[in-house]
């Protein structure tokens, strides 16, 4: 197969460049997935946007869909990035590796969130009666449910990416979680 490297600021476009210099500026540094996706002249601008673009999801509810799908996904970037943002949204270790399981006990509404992102991403966006019912009356609504589709769709793409590249993940490595067999 062959070997992504992760590209540096002069090895892309014009255009991504300078979204490097953002990020720098942002973040301290640019992820080597977000410069990864620097290949193409024009990905990492709209990915952003996407990444970016309004929601009815708070930080915290945007970071359990993340970090479900990432498990879900089996993407150990995105599960290590998150990990990190999830703490710094709040969640301790316990809960974010609950969330990566699918579930969040200690929120009802995350709980049902965090179920329904699981089960949408299992089943390729069918969803069983119940499962959006209990969203329904956990209190999300119609545009979180289409808000939901984008925000696994983000994820997605990322979790994609690392999977096919397999760049070098540059935050700490989440743990991997603990499978029982049945």
């Amino acid at each position: 197969m062959e070997k992504f490297n992760v590209p540096t600021r002069e090895q892309v476009s014009e255009n991504n460049q300078a979204i490097f210099d953002n990020l720098n500026k942002a973040l301290g540094f640019v992820p080597n997935l977000y410069a990864t996706i620097a290949y193409s002249d024009t990905a990492l601008e709209t990915y952003l946007n996407l990444q970016n673009a309004k929601t009815s999801f708070s930080k915290k509810e945007k970071e359990v869909i993340n970090l479900v799908v990432s498990q879900e996904n089996e993407c150990r970037y995105c599960q290590s990035a998150h990990t990190v943002i999830g703490k710094m949204n709040g969640f301790t270790d316990e809960q974010i590796i609950e969330i990566r399981k699918g579930a969040a006990s200690f929120d009802a509404k995350l709980d049902a969130l965090a179920k329904t992102a699981l089960a949408i991403t299992q089943n390729r966006g069918n969803l069983d009666e119940a499962t959006l019912s209990n969203f329904f009356a956990a209190g999300y609504n119609k545009q979180s449910l289409v808000d939901l589709v984008l925000a696994i769709a983000d994820k997605v793409v990322m979790n994609y990416i690392h999977n096919i590249t397999q760049i070098p993940i540059d935050f700490p490595v989440a743990p991997e979680l603990e499978t029982t067999s049945v």
